[in-house]
């Protein structure tokens, strides 16, 4: 059930349906003053002597994203924001985002190559977390959408469950729990140990590795780090000889990686056969990382003491549905719903990061951090008008777009130019009036490859 969050609701008017142009069709979508404008949906162009009226730019909010989300658009001028405690079905996500202007979820919302096709008015996605796998990235940039995450607000959060788990797992305590809530007492020193003086083998020495080897440390620990890429150490961390030097050395394993064709099922059987026997392992990455057939053997035969695991290849949809994993039942193995990063704190931080990432693009056209599109920092442009364009990466569209300013007489206060490779950003500001403004931008929008125009006043 949607919370009330805005003037948008159920019976807010749409666009009239119509049929689906072709993939060369949809890449022309325009963009009318501050709002992107889809031909599908196209609508006369109107003067405004502000910007596109915030009120009328369409926020939808989903999965239960945390208010400081909200409060940041509110206290940006922004009004019509609809929220909801949890993902959409596709065919109800499909229904509202053909009129949504700025979309925010989390992990659950899987934005599609056919849920963005029916983004008409679509200017931006805010991904409230570290990981972007839920959209379809290339899917978006060639629509002229730039897709933006908070890959450090949760940071320290995940770092402090991790090392909990390792203090958890050293001394036995799900084994331990376990029996007590059956009505045992095992009261015994046996296979319980002090995390002091113990190796922990991260893999993955990012910005999560890098703080789980920071807190590591200060309890005594040593730190092994192994990563595909060179990284300078903190504090008294060492990088391995490699992984297989990690595993033969390291107590406790904690995985770190992002979710790519290469890191799946990276940690198989062959990778725990190289662990010391009786160690730790840890995943708060991602689900497809690790093997998890092959980590119930391990945990039976006892090559691997105890597991402590946060993601899964298959999770539930939502906290209704069941959980099933071959890991259930194992006394040394704790298990938590994904929940490395959900502490209030860090649901806070990432509101405010990824809310201040989406309102500076609409206000201003940064597309600073964006995932999947060419960076661009921007002043701000008092005085002037700011046009926008967005193209596919074919030569010569600068050259047409400065012959349009050329031709006009109109002089370039600023110009700014990124690529991506399927994908180019133009950003120009200008001393002009409205009406020549929207005449340069109708003109920009004609020039073959265009897939958005913008302004802003």
């Amino acid at each position: 059930m949607a919370r009330s969050g805005g003037a948008v609701g159920r019976g807010a008017q749409r666009a009239s349906p119509c049929h689906h142009p072709s993939s060369d069709a949809l890449q022309q979508k325009l963009f009318i003053s501050a709002i992107f404008q889809d031909p599908r949906t196209a609508l006369p162009a109107v003067a405004k002597k502000t910007s596109y009226p915030k009120n009328d730019i369409r926020v939808l909010l989903l999965e239960g994203l945390s208010p400081t989300a909200v409060e940041s658009f509110r206290a940006a001028g922004y009004s019509n924001i609809q929220t909801f405690d949890k993902s959409l079905p596709e065919d109800e996500l499909k229904r509202q985002i053909a009129d949504t202007h700025i979309i925010g979820i989390r992990s659950r919302s899987q934005l599609t190559a056919d849920v963005l096709d029916e983004a008409r008015r679509l200017i931006a996605i805010g991904c409230f977390c570290i990981g972007t796998n839920q959209v379809d990235l290339d899917a978006a940039e060639a629509l002229g959408i730039p897709v933006f995450n908070a890959p450090y607000s949760n940071t320290r959060s995940v770092a402090e469950l991790v090392v909990a788990e390792a203090i958890m797992l050293m001394r036995g305590i799900p084994q331990k729990n376990a029996e007590c809530h059956r009505g045992g007492w095992s009261k015994s020193a046996a296979g319980s140990h002090e995390v002091r003086g113990k190796v922990i083998g991260i893999i993955g020495y990012g910005h999560i590795g890098t703080q789980v080897g920071v807190i590591a440390e200060a309890l005594g620990m040593q730190v092994l780090f192994h990563d595909i890429e060179t990284k300078l150490s903190l504090g008294n961390a060492r990088s391995s000889a490699g992984l297989d030097d990690l595993l033969a050395r390291s107590d406790i394993v904690t995985l770190h990686v992002p979710e790519t064709p290469a890191t799946k099922n990276m940690f198989g059987a062959a990778q725990i056969a190289k662990m010391k026997r009786g160690a730790h392992l840890i995943n708060a990455s991602r689900g497809t990382v690790v093997d998890i057939d092959a980590l119930a053997t391990a945990l039976t035969s006892g090559q691997v003491g105890g597991a402590a695991v946060d993601v899964f290849p298959v999770e539930p949809k939502g906290n209704d549905d069941a959980f099933v994993s071959p890991l259930l039942g194992h006394d040394n193995v704790l298990l938590t719903p994904h929940i490395g990063g959900s502490t209030l704190e860090a649901q806070d931080n990432i509101g405010l990061e990824v809310a201040a990432k989406l309102i500076r693009y609409s206000d201003n056209g940064s597309t600073l951090s964006a995932v999947n599109f060419p960076e661009v920092t921007l002043p701000g442009h008092t005085g002037s008008k700011r046009l926008l364009h967005i193209h596919r990466n074919m030569p010569g569209v600068l050259s047409q777009i400065n012959d349009i300013f050329s031709r006009e007489g109109v002089n370039i206060d600023g110009q700014f130019l990124r690529t991506h490779p399927k994908v180019g950003y133009v950003v120009i500001d200008i001393t002009a009036s409205e009406e020549q403004a929207d005449k340069l931008r109708e003109q920009m929008a004609s020039i073959e490859g265009t897939l958005k125009t913008r302004i802003l006043y």
